[in-house]
C-alpha cells in the first residue's frame, strides 16, 4: 500500500476518456454509456475543467428534473475536482476515497492529466497484493522455496 499511483497507472495504463465542456448532459451520458464507464473528465483545451459521474447524474439531472437533452454537461458537472500527484501513494489515495467519499480521482502532475484512478482500481491492486502475499506466506510454509 506504499507503492505510488504512478505504479497503478504503469499496470493499468493511463488513458483518460475525456469529453469537451460544451457538451450536452445527454451526450456526456451516451460517450459513458458507449465507453462503458462511471465518470469522464471534462477537459477545456488541456486543461482540466471537471469531472461529470454517474453520482452527478443521479444528483444533479434526475434528482432536479433537468433536462438532458439542454443542459449543458459543464452546468452540472463537479468543477473544483480534487485531483492526486503520481506520487501520493495507494494507502493515501484509499484514504481520500474514504474521506471524500468520491470513486474516480483524476491524477495530475506539473497540472497535466496523466491519468484516472478509480475505487475499482484501488481495490484490485489490495487484492492482488493480498493474494501474492498469501501465495508468498503458503510457499514459505509448505517449504516451496529453493534453499
Amino acid at each position: 500500500m506504499n507503492a505510488p499511483i504512478s505504479a497503478l497507472l504503469d499496470r493499468k495504463g493511463s488513458l483518460v476518456h475525456a469529453i469537451a465542456a460544451t457538451l450536452s448532459v445527454c451526450d456526456a451520458v451516451a460517450e459513458m454509456n458507449r465507453l462503458r464507464i462511471g465518470a469522464i473528465v471534462i477537459l477545456d483545451g488541456e486543461k482540466l475543467a471537471g469531472i461529470f459521474t454517474e453520482r452527478d447524474v443521479l444528483r444533479r439531472i434526475v434528482g432536479d428534473g433537468v433536462d438532458p437533452r439542454t443542459t449543458c454537461v459543464m452546468d452540472v458537472a463537479t468543477k473544483n475536482v480534487l485531483t492526486v500527484n503520481p506520487t501520493a501513494t495507494i494507502a493515501e489515495v484509499a484514504s481520500l476515497f474514504t474521506e471524500k467519499r468520491c470513486r474516480h480521482l483524476p491524477v495530475v502532475n506539473e497540472g497535466r492529466l496523466v491519468g484516472l484512478i478509480s475505487i475499482g482500481d484501488i481495490s484490485r491492486w489490495v487484492a492482488d497484493a493480498n493474494r501474492a502475499e498469501a501465495e508468498h506466506l503458503k510457499n514459505y510454509i509448505t517449504g516451496g522455496f529453493p534453499s
